[in-house]
């Protein structure tokens, strides 16, 4: 399963580790996600999420129909 939010698209990013002699070998940043289940009082049913923790942030200001409303929009969830 990829290591990447529902909600916001977040994904693995790729960096490196920079030493002290200033060696640099490659990395990976890999985002804060929690699966979590929300419910969805219009259609009173309860969905399964994989969501970064600012996405629950986001959810927990503006409601998690506006969020999902929003990610239909930007593609990143499929009807």
């Amino acid at each position: 399963m990829a290591r990447v939010c529902d909600l916001t698209g977040k994904r693995v990013q790729v960096g490196n580790n920079v030493s002290h002699a200033n060696n640099k070998t490659k990395r990976k940043f890999y985002p804060n996600l929690q699966k979590k289940r929300f419910y969805i009082p219009e259609e009173d049913a309860w969905i399964t999420l994989k969501v970064s923790t600012s996405a629950l942030r986001t959810i927990n200001k503006n409601g998690i129909s506006a969020v999902l409303k929003k990610a239909v929009e930007q593609g990143y969830i499929v009807y």
